[in-house]
């Protein structure tokens, strides 16, 4: 590194190094590029999100749709690949929340629901909230037991 190569850092500097509304001689005084009146001119100007000008704004012009349903039950599924490899990891034959909670794999308040993707190499107790239909036959299969909490 020279004198001669140094720069300053990128986006540390402008390119316009003009000064608004320093007065005529500065080129931009007067106005200072903001026009004449309206709210843009104005100091402490912001626009609320979404605003058009006064023209009905999107959100408000597409029609509202759908609903919550408010006895939905919301689970975390849990692949039996991952439960795998948990038990590869940990060397675990029994699987509830309390174990998926201590391995990260759920917090706190999630409802569990075993799902079927991969498979299982062993026996393997597991007690959860909910099973689907191929991951309940998986488990059974290697003799192992799928309670429902």
């Amino acid at each position: 590194m020279n004198l001669s190569n140094l720069q300053p850092a990128k986006g540390s500097t402008k390119k316009d190094g003009k000064r608004l509304g320093r007065g005529q001689g500065s080129g931009k005084g007067g106005t200072a590029s903001k026009g004449h009146k309206g709210a843009q001119s104005r100091s402490g100007y912001s626009s609320k999100r979404g605003f058009e000008g006064g023209q009905m704004p999107l959100q408000r012009r597409l029609p509202k749709f759908g609903f919550t349903n408010i006895n939905r039950k919301e689970f975390k599924g849990i692949n039996l690949d991952a439960l795998q490899m948990l038990i590869e990891k940990k060397n675990l034959t029994v699987i509830d929340t309390a174990a998926l909670l201590a391995n990260g794999l759920i917090s706190k308040t999630d409802k569990v629901k075993i799902l079927g993707r991969g498979e299982l190499k062993g026996k393997v107790d597991v007690k959860v909230h909910a099973f689907s239909a191929t991951a309940k036959a998986a488990i059974e299969a290697k003799g192992g037991s799928a309670t429902t909490l």
